[in-house]
């Protein structure tokens, strides 16, 4: 999906529940819809997106994939930390990026996409 840009069927991924720790956010984003709504902008935010490792728990239900990107000219590089429940549905998705000025430059852009929509999925 992230390689084709194409997020058709993501929401069938996401579990109901699911919850977003965004590397911008104090509080998480907790819906299905907050995720899909973030990683479906994210991926057309992010330019040269690569990803270079990834480190799983034994059982597959813990993900560590850590990739690099540019937005503008910002680079940036970072971790997706990924957790599946028993049936391969994402129920946590967080997210760490280095260095600030590209986690700068990546708010900014994400913002400026969806600081309208996205406030709407944080829990209180």
């Amino acid at each position: 999906m992230v390689a084709s840009g194409d997020m058709t069927g993501l929401d069938q991924l996401i579990h109901p529940d699911a919850v977003f720790r965004s590397p911008m956010a104090h509080h998480p984003y907790e819906s299905a819809a907050a995720v899909v709504l973030v990683l479906s902008t994210v991926v057309q935010v992010f330019e040269d997106f690569t990803y270079h490792r990834q480190f799983a728990t034994g059982d597959g239900t813990s993900v560590t994939l850590e990739f690099s990107a540019r937005v503008g000219a910002r680079r940036l590089k970072g971790v997706d930390l990924i957790q599946f429940n028993d049936v391969g549905q994402i129920v946590e998705f967080e997210v760490m990026i280095r260095p600030l000025s590209g986690l700068q430059a990546l708010g900014e852009e994400m913002a400026r996409r969806v600081g309208t929509e996205l406030p709407t999925y944080r829990a209180e």
